[in-house]
């Protein structure tokens, strides 16, 4: 037990912002280590060699909790007349990974050689987390706009996510899971949400010169993606 709401409050403000900020410091070193031909996950794989490393991954921030808390805490930072650079910086950070993401498709489509104009992309996942039907604050919704505005035609799969929610939410029906898709329909596969099914998807006959395989999660082996962060 706490001595006040406020203590309690605070708490949960503190340890949401807090992974937010850690997200947002992998997210930058991700984008860094792009630039420097250095594979992301085999440094974090390299890392956990030791003892107290912290477990973050690079990745899209959304839900109800870590993506909104922070601008609680921002707002009675301001309110005080104080600014909370570093609370700021990661949500800056975080807020536009998706976007991010979406012109690294573009780029790998643009890389092999894929016209981007009427591509067909396929993505994999709409919740904002593994596991969980939750569709709040779901930043894959970005990286969907962002692609149809290249001219791109998106179908999005989730075994986990209500059809009838994402309509009500984002105007979008999605398509239903099929453990046997067809591949073959689609010039990128955009792997979003790293979903126990898509785990055991066969992704062995997708990656080929006229299609790309995109990784948000990092859950294909390196040499089995065209791209991940």
């Amino acid at each position: 037990m706490v001595s006040s709401i406020k203590i309690a409050e605070a708490a949960k403000l503190f340890e949401n912002s807090q992974r937010d900020i850690n997200i947002a410091f992998v997210n930058e070193l991700s984008r860094i280590f792009h630039l420097a031909g250095i594979d992301t996950h085999e440094v974090l794989e390299a890392t956990r060699t030791k003892w107290n490393c912290l477990p973050f991954e690079p990745g899209l921030v959304g839900g109800h909790c870590i993506a909104v808390d922070p601008y609680y805490l921002i707002h009675m930072s301001l309110s005080l007349n104080y600014i909370p650079k570093m609370i700021l910086a990661s949500r800056r950070i975080n807020d536009t990974m998706s976007h991010y993401i979406s012109s690294e498709i573009i780029k790998t489509m643009i890389k092999k050689g894929i016209s981007v104009m009427n591509s067909n992309i396929l993505i994999l996942g709409i919740t904002f987390k593994e596991n969980c039907p939750d569709i709040r604050n779901s930043k894959i919704i970005d990286i969907v706009e962002d692609l149809e505005e290249f001219g791109c035609q998106v179908d999005i799969v989730d075994p986990w996510a209500s059809k009838k929610h994402v309509f009500d939410e984002f105007g979008i029906e999605i398509k239903d899971f099929d453990k046997n898709i067809i591949f073959d329909d689609y010039h990128g596969i955009v792997i979003g949400v790293a979903h126990q099914q898509f785990k055991s998807l066969d992704f062995s006959s997708v990656k080929s010169s006229k299609k790309i395989i995109y990784d948000i999660k990092g859950i294909l082996p390196k040499d089995c993606v065209d791209a991940r962060l």
